[in-house]
């Protein structure tokens, strides 16, 4: 029956984007968030719906925290946006967080249809992002910040953003400071594939780290950040996760192709 089910909601989500809309002004539906709250204590980890047309999600590796992604509409999407690693093409949609003048930028080209902060400049509030752009749904949520120079937690200064295009559920762990909650991963859901910072000191302890990676138990974790500590932080898993490097400089992932068992690529650049 849960294969049964598991099947079902994901032609549903293969269906679109669009059909996640029940109607004119309508707002958008998480086909992740359902499926980790649908079915208390069970959680489908991965699809294999070999029936339903294969649609490639592109994705490339820009630098430090920045992946271009473009789903197969053709929607182009940068994470961490700054400014410095530039993509080939002038992304439709750029998020960023607040950390460092590395993963944002005062200054975005014009020419980017959307940008969408991981924070708010409005005390008391947290930015909440809920944008369909043709058949990409992004939306975030907030976690704490060490607040730059003092050190001290800032509420809601950074968010994890997650992208969800061809049945795929895509996250991006942004400048993550701490370890998550229930809550958290509850709001998360499920995640096909992961970005997450490697870092050990600016970020998170590797520790810490590699359980978030391990609670959400991705099938594709593209590491990122800062390439000093990658091998201490690929120790964390004691070969319970394959490990290999990306011999391509675009990664295609769709749902027929997710790994069998989570694998850690590591981006060609990295």
């Amino acid at each position: 029956m849960l294969r049964l089910l598991a099947f079902v909601f994901s032609a549903l989500t293969m269906a679109g984007i669009a059909h996640a809309q029940s109607g004119p002004g309508a707002a958008p539906v998480s086909r992740c968030q359902a499926i980790a709250q649908g079915l208390p204590q069970v959680v489908f980890a991965r699809f294999s719906p070999v029936a339903l047309e294969d649609k490639p999600v592109k994705i490339r590796y820009l630098g430090h925290s920045t992946f271009l992604l473009e789903t197969p509409d053709g929607v182009t999407i940068a994470t961490d946006y700054n400014g410095w690693y530039a993509p080939p093409v002038t992304p439709m949609v750029v998020t960023m967080n607040k950390a460092h003048s590395t993963h944002n930028t005062p200054t975005p080209d014009p020419a980017i249809r959307h940008v969408l902060r991981g924070w708010s400049d409005v005390p008391g509030e947290k930015a909440d992002h809920d944008v369909v752009v043709g058949d990409a749904y992004i939306r975030n949520v907030t976690t704490d910040i060490r607040a730059f120079g003092s050190g001290a937690m800032e509420h809601d200064g950074n968010s994890i953003f997650i992208f969800e295009t061809a049945g795929l559920c895509i996250g991006h762990l942004g400048h993550l400071h701490h370890e998550l909650t229930d809550a958290h991963y509850a709001e998360i859901g499920r995640l096909d594939v992961l970005m997450v910072p490697v870092d050990g000191g600016l970020t998170m302890g590797l520790d810490s780290m590699s359980r978030v990676v391990k609670r959400l138990n991705s099938s594709l974790i593209l590491p990122m950040h800062r390439p000093g500590l990658l091998n201490r932080f690929l120790e964390m898993f004691d070969g319970r996760f394959d490990v290999a490097r990306s011999d391509t400089d675009v990664i295609s992932i769709s749902l027929n192709t997710l790994p069998k068992r989570p694998l850690i690529l590591i981006p060609r650049g990295f």
